[in-house]
């Protein structure tokens, strides 16, 4: 019996080592160590440059739009600081309507970021901040 033990023992290693050898997906923890050009320190091991980086939206600058109501513009009597002074009437309504604005969320030296390692260890795709 000894020895069927340690043939099943062999053959779970040679079937976790190929599973280990094709470098399925993996999540990693990096550090941004460089804005521009990008560069993230993975696990305190390997530097990963622009071409091994694909950046989902959440660390990128982008251009989105946004639809705004009305805005009141009142004005006040009296000094900015005097907080008592009543608006002087009427206000002005300015329709918003669709606006497009840019949302500044590009990596900065110090971001701690997540990464999934592409099946096969090639790309890394950076999916989010960490906190």
């Amino acid at each position: 019996m000894p020895d069927a033990v340690e043939l099943v023992k062999t053959i779970k290693r040679a079937a976790l080592d190929a599973v280990n050898a094709s470098k399925p997906v993996e999540v990693c923890f990096g550090k941004v160590t460089s804005a521009s050009p990008l560069k993230i320190l993975v696990e305190q091991k390997m530097t990963l440059g622009e071409a091994q980086l694909i950046l989902c939206r959440n660390v990128t600058n982008y251009k989105t739009s946004i639809t705004g109501g009305n805005i009141h513009n009142y004005y006040y009597t009296g000094s900015t600081t005097d907080l008592g002074k009543a608006p002087v009437s009427p206000s002005r309504v300015h329709a918003m309507g669709k606006i497009q604005v840019t949302v500044h969320n590009g990596l900065v030296v110090g971001d701690e970021v997540i990464l999934l390692r592409q099946q096969g260890g090639q790309k890394y795709i950076v999916v989010d901040r960490i906190g």
